[in-house]
């Protein structure tokens, strides 16, 4: 009778912790759940929400200090940088910067000064919804939204209708790029992808490996490799990937590759890169500049 007892507290037990288990993993599911876009995009990350640094402290005084209102009652703060259109040099291209997602686009100002100052290319950028100064929270639905006031605008800008338009997209910012190329490849005539993932739930393992047969719970998608193939092949795209990427699987680059229907696609691949040290890589911006001055009409400029 003793041993029938001992047995039964046993099982008790068992069955005790295997519920404890249980209501620990429903809580930890719910939070994945719940709170997953403040792990998707950490708009805090890299004193996202402090100073903002502004275009003149670069050397870079003439630009717009832009405020879009979006459809859904958002305000997306934005930097639009000019060339002088009656100069001769005028190259009649413009980069869109599409930016990782952490910092704010005062973080960005070397990159916009490479593109604006170096090469002579007009540059528009700006930050997510909730990034930033930029109102709201960020999510995939809200950072589409974003794309497409922000194309609006281009669009209906007199001297930016005019030119060639460069997407130029890192990690969150390629998925941004795909999206704008996909939806309105019309007004997309070149595009740069880097370290950029085939959609969320692939990417999750990668960072955080136990949480991989959860994925079903992830409503961030991004379902890039959905998307990529429906980009026109009139579109030429370069891609830069970082072999040594902790954030996305190289391989996601190069399925994306695999999956472009571009006439005229080059990939570039760094042996001992990581995440975010892509752009200081050697010949990185000789080849950005290449791409844009002879793949992206007017060719030569």
């Amino acid at each position: 009778m003793g041993l029938v007892k001992f047995f039964g507290k046993i099982l008790y037990l068992v069955k005790m912790l295997a519920l404890i288990g249980l209501s620990i993993s429903g809580a930890a599911l719910m939070g994945l759940y719940s709170f997953q876009n403040l792990l998707i995009y950490p708009a805090s990350m890299n004193d996202g929400h402090g100073y903002c640094a502004r275009p003149e402290e670069f050397g870079m005084p003439d630009y717009e200090d832009l405020h879009l209102d979006t459809e859904d009652g958002e305000v997306l703060h934005c930097y639009c940088l000019k060339q002088d259109h009656s100069l001769p040099e005028y190259t009649n291209k413009t980069v869109l910067i599409l930016s990782p997602n952490a910092g704010n686009i005062g973080h960005a100002l070397p990159i916009v000064s490479m593109f604006y100052k170096n090469f002579g290319y007009n540059v528009f950028i700006y930050s997510y919804r909730g990034y930033g100064k930029s109102t709201g929270k960020p999510s995939e639905e809200g950072l589409r939204l974003d794309a497409q006031t922000v194309m609006k605008h281009i669009s209906k800008d007199e001297q930016l209708l005019q030119t060639s338009l460069i997407l130029y997209g890192r990690s969150l910012g390629g998925a941004v790029s795909i999206y704008i190329s996909s939806l309105m490849p019309n007004n997309v005539q070149g595009l740069i992808l880097e370290n950029t993932f085939l959609s969320i739930p692939k990417t999750v393992p990668h960072i955080f490996p136990f949480l991989k047969y959860f994925t079903v719970f992830v409503h961030q998608k991004w379902e890039l490799e959905r998307l990529m193939p429906s980009i026109p092949a009139n579109i030429p795209v370069l891609f830069f990937s970082a072999r040594k990427d902790e954030i996305v699987p190289p391989s996601h680059m190069d399925k994306l590759y695999e999956l472009s229907q571009s006439n005229d696609k080059t990939f570039f691949k760094y042996p001992n890169s990581q995440h975010n040290d892509t752009v200081v890589q050697p010949d990185y911006w000789e080849r950005v500049h290449e791409f844009i001055k002879n793949k992206v009409n007017p060719v030569g400029y």
